[in-house]
């Protein structure tokens, strides 16, 4: 059973800085690609970013120039860093793993940006 384990969410001002882990307990030589998306209150799950085994990198248009995504692949682990943060960026954020054995999700981290 493939695990995710997310962490780094909380609450942030406008314009602020939050940086989201996922730790995967699974091979990252298994790996295609480790990604984010966000689900905010009553809107359906959208794609945030993602980075593939070869080390390319997607981006939504809205979060680029502000958010940053990266892998340690000795943790398994991928990272999203958050700058300037805005209201709107309110939701939960989920930790997705494209692997050889299927499509795997993380329970989800709250990010709350809230004056």
């Amino acid at each position: 059973q493939v695990q995710l384990v997310e962490s780094g969410g909380g609450l942030v001002q406008p314009g602020g800085s939050l940086k989201l882990s996922c730790a995967a307990s699974i091979s990252i030589f298994t790996v295609n690609a480790m990604g984010w998306y966000r689900q905010a209150l009553g809107k359906e799950r959208e794609f945030v970013a993602d980075i593939t085994s070869g080390g390319g990198t997607n981006y939504a248009d809205s979060v680029k120039g502000r958010f940053t995504i990266s892998r340690d692949n000795a943790k398994n682990t991928v990272y999203l860093q958050m700058n300037n943060l805005k209201p709107e960026e309110t939701a939960v954020y989920y930790c997705n793993v494209n692997s050889v054995y299927g499509i795997y999700w993380g329970r989800g981290t709250q990010v709350t940006v809230s004056s």
